[in-house]
């Protein structure tokens, strides 16, 4: 297990994409608690517009939204050669073999079910980040 509270993430910044603002809140709340740079998206088009302007590290993807679910943001991310490194990691309540399944054919580098437990969440992303700097 990673020691989280020994690393500086005060660079390092997440998108978080969840159409229900609570889970927003929630999820931002925890990873400020180790100064991650937190930004938000409440849709999937906000998300792509948010990744192509902010660049950021690594996203937290929510798959049930309207219009445009995590999956299909996650399809049109990997078909761009541009977002090769972005770490992506599904943050949702579907928690079936075949949304699982789906998440990492179409690319995901990782999937956490909800409910949220902070601690499993700290260690996914600190353990993405360090992907990203091998």
């Amino acid at each position: 297990m990673i020691n989280c509270y020994d690393i500086d993430f005060s660079k390092v910044t997440v998108l978080v994409v969840d159409d229900v603002p609570i889970n927003l809140i929630l999820v931002k709340k925890m990873l400020s608690k180790f100064n991650f740079n937190v930004i938000t998206a409440d849709n999937g088009a906000r998300a792509l517009a948010s990744i192509k302007e902010k660049q950021p590290d690594l996203l937290l993807l929510d798959i049930l939204m309207p219009e445009m679910d995590g999956f299909e943001v996650l399809r049109r991310l990997r078909e761009n050669p541009e977002y090769d490194t972005l770490r992506i990691v599904i943050l949702s309540a579907l928690n079936s073999t075949e949304d699982i399944v789906k998440g990492y054919q179409l690319g995901a580098n990782d999937f956490i079910t909800k409910p949220i437990i902070l601690e499993k969440l700290v260690n996914c992303v600190a353990t993405q980040l360090q992907i990203i700097k091998k």
